[in-house]
Parts: C-alpha cells; structure tokens; sequence
C-alpha cells in the first residue's frame, strides 16, 4: 500500500511538472505573439519573451533552444496546422471551393494573432523565420499542384503551369487573409466573400485556360 501511495506521488509529481512545463511554454508563445505584434519578431530580446512568461531567461532554454527554434514552432503551429487541416477537408468527396476558403479564414479567426504574425513575418521577419514559412507555403503549393495534377481537364498541363496556377491560389488566399487580419469586424464578412468570388474566377479560368502547345 505504500509502495502504492508513493508511486501515486510520483505520478502526480511527473504530470504536474509537464503541466507546468506546457503552460510556461504555451506562454512564450502567447508573449511573443503579444510583443512582436508592436514591434517585429526581429526586435525581441530573449529576456523580455522569458520576462512575457513569468520567467527568468536561463529558464527559456528549457522550453526552446533559440530564438529562431521558438520563431519556426510558432510557424508550425500555424502554416503547418493549417496545411493539414485542409489536406483533410480536400480529401472529403463533397468538400467545395467555397466551403474550403471559408474553413481557412475560420482557422484565421481563431487564431488571429498567430495568423497576423506569420502575414507580417513573412516578408519583414528575420530570415530564418522567412525561410521557415516560404518552405511551408510552398509545401502547400505543392499539396494543391498535386490535387491539380489528378484532374482530367487539366491532363495536358505541364507542371510549370501547374504550379503557376497553385502560386496563384495560394497567394489570392494569402492576400484574402492579409485584409482579414487589418480588418474591422464589420468588414471580415465581406473579405470573405471577396475572397471566395476571387477563387471560383481563378477556379474558371483554369478550367478555360488551354496550354501553350493547343494554342
């Protein structure tokens, strides 16, 4: 029995430290997101993102091993997420267009400050967090040329314009959530919809579009 109660203690102890440990570490993600919104992930200093969670700033390497480790988790939490996310609605048989870009700006509602992050990091972001979030945007260029290149229409195309016409989606997205990120509430609904109406046109065109060689 008391063998019992003390390996209970331990067990008790074992997940209390992890809940301690994920709730710290969910904090430097949350404070980083706080901070950088102001002035850019490029001008935090390791102590004020530790000082953000509540901690001293040795006590950060124990949740990330850089900054740039702590930049790229962010970046998986969002563009990685949102990836899967929607390789999973594209793999339903009823799932439409419309249907799919306004999952996308919902995952973007819920996560507003982590999506407006990535938008701004993007292009004005350190380079490792550049390089970290072109290499997820293209993987998903590469997941959506992969849905291209299955349909029957589009069997003559070559993978350059395959992949021109995924670009263009993904960036007509990209800048659909731009605008829904500096928008007010009264405004999102309709950045919505001009986003959809943006794609069934690019959805039309490409149906229409005929390759160089049957031109």
């Amino acid at each position: 029995m008391v063998n019992g109660c003390m390996l209970t203690d331990v067990t008790e102890q074992a997940g209390t430290r992890n809940e301690r440990k994920a709730h710290t570490r969910a904090a430097l993600l949350e404070g980083t997101l706080t901070l950088a919104s102001d002035r850019g992930f490029a001008a935090l200093s390791l102590r004020e993102i530790a000082r953000s969670a509540g901690i001293v700033p040795t006590a950060f390497y124990r949740h990330f091993a850089s900054l740039d480790d702590l930049g790229a988790t962010l970046v998986d939490e969002g563009v990685t997420a949102l990836r899967l996310a929607l390789r999973e609605v594209r793999r339903k048989p009823d799932a439409h267009l419309a249907d799919t870009v306004r999952f996308v700006f919902d995952q973007v509602r819920t996560k507003r400050a982590l999506f407006g992050f990535l938008i701004r990091e993007r292009h004005g972001g350190p380079a490792p967090l550049r390089q970290a979030i072109a290499m997820e945007m293209q993987l998903i260029v590469r997941e959506i040329v992969a849905d291209l290149s299955r349909l029957r229409a589009l069997d003559s195309w070559s993978t350059t314009e395959l992949e021109i016409a995924a670009d263009l989606l993904v960036t007509t997205v990209t800048d659909g959530i731009a605008a829904f990120i500096a928008a007010t509430p009264r405004e999102e609904a309709a950045i919505v919809e001009r986003t959809v109406m943006q794609m069934r046109l690019i959805a039309l065109g490409i149906t229409s579009w005929k390759p160089a060689e049957q031109r």
